[in-house]
């Protein structure tokens, strides 16, 4: 009897370690192209339809136009142009996805955020960008780092985490993501720009903060 609870304790913390360290579910086909449609007969897959694999296109998996430099001047001074399962349907089920960051001169920020489900994989092709994440509760240990051309960078799936240009010249990176839609929270987007907003009254307790402050940061989210 001690036996069979072994093996089916075993049986268990597998199955618990493949949910635990999977992201998207791996697929059963080869692909599925999605669409939306909902037509009668159309199969719905991790959020979205598939088209017929008959009906596939090269377009299906094709995306141009990364190698186009973005307009910074805006109140962060980044750009983050995605590659996910909305500009190429075929990504949809194969759990992976792209994002070029145009930062800006001195300062340009990619603001402290999340990928709810996805880890990021970051390589500097210009610049110099200084990048970090910040641990869960309750260390909340930062790691950081400055990178150059050529240096890679992780940040782990639902880590808050950042790059800012520190050099005098334009930087660009792109990332990768272990999601065909990795999502992103921006922390001050959420907090400060929710829709309805936040009770000031909660905010002001959770920052520490004056209310008048707390309500002049809801004004400019």
């Amino acid at each position: 009897m001690k036996g069979a609870y072994f093996i089916l304790g075993f049986i268990l913390l597998v199955l618990a370690f493949s949910f635990a360290s999977a992201s998207d579910p791996s697929p059963l086909q080869d692909f599925c192209v999605a669409i939306n449609d909902t037509k009668k007969g159309s199969v719905i897959v991790n959020g979205k339809f598939c088209k017929d694999p008959k009906l596939a296109t090269v377009n299906d998996f094709f995306f141009s136009g990364l190698n186009i430099p973005k307009n910074t001047s805006n109140s962060v001074g980044s750009v983050v142009t995605p590659v996910n399962v909305d500009q190429i349907p075929g990504l949809n089920t194969l759990g992976i996805s792209l994002v070029r960051i145009d930062y800006a001169p001195s300062g340009g920020l990619n603001p402290p955020h999340t990928h709810p489900r996805g880890t990021e994989i970051l390589v500097v092709l210009e610049g110099t960008l200084y990048v970090g994440f910040v641990t869960s509760n309750p260390n909340n240990r930062l790691i950081s780092k400055i990178l150059y051309p050529g240096d890679v960078f992780v940040f782990p799936i639902g880590l808050i985490h950042f790059q800012q240009n520190v050099g005098k010249t334009n930087a660009v990176a792109f990332a990768g993501l272990s999601s065909q839609n990795p999502g992103v929270i921006t922390m001050a987007n959420a907090v400060f720009g929710s829709n309805p907003p936040i009770n000031p009254d909660a905010l002001t307790g959770a920052f520490q903060l004056d209310k008048k402050v707390v309500k002049y940061l809801q004004s400019r989210f």
